[in-house]
């Protein structure tokens, strides 16, 4: 996960969500949902990886910060 992402999931998506919990009323069905999706992005912002992702094949720490290791894309060199 990029520094990008990761920084958007923490410091922009989660605050959000937890607002929009206390404004929906703090203990309302709808804002329990809105703190445990908050409490996923800053997860997932601190492991530094989404599980969603890995099915779709998404990455969004780019080409310089892949790992060795890594595997790449069907048609792509490695150099």
């Amino acid at each position: 996960m990029g520094r990008a992402d990761r920084s958007i999931r923490l410091f922009v998506i989660a605050p959000v969500l937890v607002v929009a919990g206390i404004i929906l009323g703090p203990l309302s069905a709808l804002s329990l949902i809105f703190y445990a999706l908050a409490a996923v992005m800053a997860a997932t912002s601190a492991v530094g990886t989404c599980p969603l992702y890995l099915p779709f094949g998404i990455r969004t720490l780019g080409r310089a910060g892949r790992s060795p290791s890594a595997p790449t894309a069907a048609g792509e060199s490695r150099r």
